[in-house]
């Protein structure tokens, strides 16, 4: 009784639909704060004031102190908090997530190695927010890399499972795949591209550019949980 399709997948919903919209939402929220509370300064003007959406990285949210010397409490404080909760929250939804696909044994294990490096891009995540890269430039660094190479091949992998699986329609293994295709680009140019601090036109290309593929994240995410309400609702309307 207690293994009824309609109840594991109402068990699952939560925390697969509605958990992951709610904690995007407030993540963007507090960024846009920090936004907001940012003194101001850049790696190629000290000068500017408030924070600049082509010239300042969402890391420079998360200084101790700006470019120019002033303090950065509370930007700071909003931009660890934001990325240690959403960390935490997709730990949860990646841990989740391959209880759906137990049917088919091959896609359930390809599907629990995408949760294991969604684990490691999560807790990525988490240090990238803990550690302010005016204090600790090389643990920031290796972390906010691995955040995108790890999900990375996560992407990948759930591209792959739902594109081999009927659990939800393929559509959404389309998301996964463009996703897929526009992390192994961003990571191509935080590789390769231009460094930020060579000219203020690459700096430029290199903010827009983590921007975007933030955006696109958060986007992604989104989308597919709209795949589990809508199996939600086909199961409940049998």
């Amino acid at each position: 009784m207690f293994n009824h399709p309609k109840l594991q997948l109402l068990k699952n919903h939560f925390l697969l639909s509605t958990i992951p919209r709610a904690f995007v939402a407030i993540f963007v929220l507090f960024q846009i704060a920090a936004m907001m509370v940012y003194p101001g300064g850049t790696i190629h003007d000290e000068t500017t004031v408030g924070h600049s959406f082509t010239k300042n990285f969402f890391s420079d949210l998360g200084t101790y102190a700006t470019q120019n010397g002033s303090p950065n409490f509370y930007s700071m404080i909003l931009f660890c908090f934001a990325l240690v909760l959403v960390g935490t929250i997709f730990i949860l939804y990646y841990l989740a997530l391959p209880q759906l696909f137990l049917e088919d044994k091959n896609m359930y294990w390809f599907s629990v190695a995408g949760s294991i490096f969604a684990f490691g891009g999560s807790l990525s995540l988490i240090g990238t927010g803990l550690t302010p890269s005016d204090l600790y430039l090389d643990a920031h660094i290796i972390f906010a890399n691995w955040i995108f190479r790890a999900f990375l091949v996560t992407a990948f992998c759930y591209t792959v499972v739902i594109l081999r699986t009927d659990v939800l329609p393929n559509k959404y293994a389309v998301g996964y795949g463009i996703f897929t295709a526009l992390i192994a680009i961003y990571v191509g140019v935080s590789e390769f591209g231009p460094e930020p601090r060579d000219s203020e036109w690459a700096m430029i290309f290199q903010v827009v550019a983590q921007k975007m593929i933030v955006l696109t994240f958060c986007l992604s995410v989104v989308y597919q949980t709209f795949g589990f309400s809508d199996k939600k609702a086909a199961i409940l309307d049998k």
